[in-house]
């Protein structure tokens, strides 16, 4: 496991795509018990080991997560998350070319419970809720017909990112639910940056990390500069 950052109220570490952020039906192994784990061995920690799932990745996605070491550091993250100071950046590679560099993308999404997906549909439909991401077009491949993208979210929807896109005519790349190409493939979403106010010292903390730019992810070797 990726260890990013650590000290007595936080860590932050890598989720690899396909492992779920916490325990489920599946009883496959999940991040909070892999990081669980790893504070028990590192800190000889006797007994039941306290961590705090304060947010979620879909589970075919990869990129960074944090989790709270206290159960103050996990009230006070939580908090973030509910007055948006908690910023999550993703990267997507998507289908086709967009025109403009940069845009933002308005919809109001229905989560069908039964089947587990999310739809777009008219504001005036019941359950209907508000989603709202802006996009920034890093890199166009052009041979491959992918385009590369930054996003940032200011809500968080079941299943976002991937139903927006999709609706916008850029679905993602291997996404298996709302895509169009790259079936069988794994989905090219990343949460690349984290940002937060530390729960304890009240500093604003920025984290990156980039997925292996290999497979799908090569389209990052195309980047000008760094991101």
């Amino acid at each position: 496991m990726k260890v990013i950052f650590e000290d007595n109220h936080i860590i932050v570490v890598e989720k690899k795509p396909n492992i779920p952020s916490q325990a489920d039906k599946t009883e496959d192994i999940d991040m909070l018990s892999l990081v669980k784990d790893y504070i028990k061995q590192k800190y000889n920690k006797p007994g039941n080991v306290y961590l705090g799932l304060v947010h979620r990745l879909d589970r075919p996605v990869g990129g960074i997560m944090v989790f709270a070491k206290t159960s103050k550091a996990a009230s006070r993250l939580s908090e973030e998350v509910r007055n948006k100071t908690f910023k999550k950046t993703y990267l997507a590679v998507v289908d086709g070319k967009i025109d403009n560099k940069e845009g933002t993308l308005e919809d109001y999404l229905y989560k069908d419970e039964r089947n587990n997906i999310s739809k777009v549909v008219n504001k005036d439909k019941k359950n209907a809720k508000y989603a709202c991401l802006d996009y920034n077009v890093l890199v166009y491949d052009e041979v491959k017909n992918l385009s590369l993208l930054k996003i940032n979210l200011h809500t968080g929807r079941h299943h976002q990112i991937r139903v927006q896109l999709s609706n916008f005519g850029h679905s993602i790349f291997g996404d298996q639910k709302y895509g169009t190409r790259g079936q069988g493939k794994q989905i090219a979403l990343w949460a690349y940056e984290l940002s937060i106010v530390h729960p304890t010292t009240k500093e604003e903390l920025t984290f990156k990390d980039l997925p292996e730019s290999v497979g799908t992810w090569s389209i990052l070797k195309k980047l000008d500069e760094s991101i």
